[in-house]
């Protein structure tokens, strides 16, 4: 694990997901947190291009960051669809910083939103495990529990009625043509 500098804004520290990067200290919204950085690779040339790993950053149609390298430290920084940060490409000087979009305070993890192709790719198969869609699911769950207790309730009600029912119409029937106390009835 590489060592962080104290007066770095963040460290890396252990997440629902693996390893995140947390804020050490408060970051102001619109603040650079970190670059994103690692070699700079050419989709032109066939072999660069079939790299696969999850720490690729696209530049653009040509350019990608390779940021796999144990010193980049943004690579740490997990996906989030209700980020607290966002990434700032540059591509013509071929550069990644990632910067605050709202104020951040120490303790909380840093993440940002990964985009769809990645999203896609990556995350849909698995789910995403950022808090906004694991609150999403939780409640979406809890909603599907009522609902299947108001149905079971439903038909354990309409059972009763329909039981409650035939004893009345056998009661009536017997009744009716029965006798009472040796007497038949009118």
């Amino acid at each position: 694990m590489p060592a962080t500098s104290s007066n770095k804004p963040y460290r890396v520290g252990r997440s629902k997901t693996g390893l995140g990067l947390f804020a050490t200290k408060p970051i102001k919204k619109g603040t650079r947190i970190i670059r994103y950085h690692g070699p700079i690779l050419d989709s032109r040339i066939p072999e660069q291009d079939d790299i696969e790993n999850k720490y690729l950053f696209e530049l653009n149609g040509r350019w990608t960051i390779d940021g796999s390298v144990r010193k980049n430290l943004a690579r740490y920084i997990n996906h989030s669809c209700r980020p607290n940060a966002e990434s700032d490409v540059r591509p013509r000087e071929r550069k990644v910083f990632i910067r605050a979009i709202k104020n951040i305070e120490p303790g909380e993890e840093i993440n940002y939103d990964y985009g769809t192709d990645y999203f896609k790719a990556y995350l849909k198969p698995i789910g995403c495990k950022c808090d906004s869609c694991e609150k999403k699911r939780k409640k979406l769950r809890a909603e599907a529990r009522v609902e299947r207790a108001k149905v079971k309730a439903r038909a354990e009600r309409k059972a009763e009625k329909a039981g409650a029912k035939g004893a009345k119409k056998k009661k009536l029937n017997g009744h009716a043509i029965g006798k009472a106390n040796g007497r038949a009835r009118a």
